[in-house]
């Protein structure tokens, strides 16, 4: 493996291991669906995923 692809590699763990991509992916997701409304800021984003997860609490362990 060259370096290039092997720094291409670690480049997208990180970005899944922090979350990154997530926020990418829902971009993508929402001009799918709502192509003429602007997605929202990363900001925003992570205040409605809070949001989210703290009106739908899922079990855990811990």
């Amino acid at each position: 493996m060259n370096a290039r692809r092997w720094a291409t590699a670690v480049r997208w763990y990180l970005r899944e291991l922090t979350g990154e991509a997530e926020y990418d992916r829902y971009c993508e997701r929402h001009r799918r669906h709502h192509p003429l409304a602007p997605p929202p800021t990363r900001r925003e984003y992570q205040v409605l995923r809070t949001l989210h997860r703290e009106t739908h609490p899922q079990s855990r362990c811990c």
